[in-house]
């Protein structure tokens, strides 16, 4: 697709967002910035992405009569699902059928809406690198599991328990031992997006670090479609949610390389067409763990990544515009500009309609900014915003990140 039309006219390209968080919102203004016409749908009214795009719709997307109705009824030239909790079938027949083009395939939305589907093709079919894992439908599975049956060596302590669908590692936690089992197994159950008490259950890797390396697929001059890559992004998680992520991260060239390795792998199965075709043009999040020169697949997401939002301040073309390029089979930038980090901020409250104090002092220091999503509804682990930090120095950058993260005040209106 390399023609483009007029916003609001018969000739605009119309791309219809599935997600409209902070995330999806970035994606919209790249969008817009090319001329793209756009509809975001969410679970919520007036989610962040909903307040810029020109069409707004609020529905149950696991809902499958409603999400095709929708889609059927607005008519967009591509579906980009932004979230894990979608009706996958739909857009497989839709689709299948020819009325629509999914970023970056039907096929790959549905195998990584769940971490069943992905890590079986990851660890089963593609032979990549991963922790030991099973996967459980109730308590007693799970503790089976940790401990092996009929002599078989089971997973052990420590282990992560996870469901196989969230997002922002909702629901996850560590076992350290057997009193730690039941909880984990509630936990993940409260924090699954869909309730159907299954999780998986993986060996804990004792790696040195845990990065996120965006990998681009995007035609290039000739038509054929080219895997790019970003530097690699070191982030910080507490709980399963990131917290703080910089760019670039040092690794040995030889990790490098099977990262690059492992991560052209996974996205190439998942860009395959209907029909065996290359496709499958955007931003993919492949979470990979490091130790010396070893290196792990975790997860991958076809999708720009929360911890990729440092690449607002750190690349020519940040993730979200690298996505908005790629699926309308434009050109793309992945080159570093400056080394930077990002950090959370978290809403404190819960309240709707908070006011943040401290902006003014937190934008004070040179080379800093802000991303403020516009969440309607703040929560005290909420993400609300991020801020942004450049230095020479990546440490640097942390710290003036956090810095500037932590002068910012979320407080309940009028309070």
């Amino acid at each position: 697709m390399t023609t483009l039309g007029t916003p609001l006219s018969p000739s605009a390209t119309r791309v219809m967002l599935l997600g409209s968080g902070e995330l999806g919102k970035e994606v919209l203004i790249a969008l817009q910035r090319l001329g793209v016409e756009t509809i975001a749908v969410d679970r919520y009214d007036n989610a962040p992405g909903q307040q810029v795009a020109h069409h707004a719709h609020t529905i149950a997307m696991t809902d499958p009569d409603a999400l095709r109705a929708l889609i059927e009824r607005e008519q967009p030239t591509l579906v980009v699902p932004e979230i894990e909790a979608i009706a996958t079938p739909v857009l497989q027949a839709l689709e299948a059928e020819g009325r629509v083009r999914v970023v970056p395939t039907a096929r790959a939305t549905r195998l990584t809406m769940d971490r069943e589907g992905i890590r079986r093709l990851a660890a089963e079919t593609l032979g990549l690198p991963t922790s030991p894992y099973q996967f459980c439908d109730s308590l007693a599975e799970l503790q089976a599991a940790i401990d092996g049956v009929n002599g078989e060596k089971g997973i052990g302590y420590p282990c992560i328990v996870k469901p196989v669908m969230s997002s922002s590692g909702k629901g996850q936690s560590k076992i350290d031992g057997p009193q730690d089992v039941p909880k984990a197994w509630d936990y993940a159950m409260a924090g699954g997006r869909v309730s159907h008490g299954r999780v998986i259950v993986e060996g804990f890797i004792d790696f040195d670090y845990e990065i996120t390396l965006l990998t681009v697929r995007a035609l290039g001059t000739g038509g054929q479609v080219h895997t790019q890559f970003c530097e690699p992004i070191g982030h910080v998680q507490v709980g399963g949610d990131y917290v703080e992520s910089w760019q670039p991260h040092p690794m040995s060239e030889a990790a490098l390389r099977e990262a690059e390795r492992i991560a052209r792998a996974i996205t190439d199965d998942l860009g395959t067409g209907l029909n065996g075709e290359a496709a499958g043009c955007g931003v993919y999040g492949v979470e990979l763990f490091v130790k010396g020169d070893k290196v792990w697949f975790s997860e991958v997401s076809p999708r720009p990544h929360d911890t990729g939002m440092v690449t607002m301040i750190t690349q020519w073309q940040s993730e979200f515009d690298l996505h908005a390029r790629a699926i309308l089979g434009l050109p793309v930038d992945t080159s570093l500009k400056t080394p930077g980090a990002s950090a959370v901020i978290y809403g404190g409250v819960d309240a709707p309609g908070i006011v943040f104090d401290g902006v003014a002092e937190a934008l004070a220091e040179p080379g800093t900014d802000l991303r403020l999503f516009g969440k309607p509804e703040s929560f005290a682990k909420r993400r609300m915003g991020v801020a942004l930090a450049r230095d020479a120095d990546v440490q640097a950058a942390r710290t003036k990140a956090k810095a500037a993260a932590a002068k910012v005040k979320p407080r309940a209106a009028g309070g």
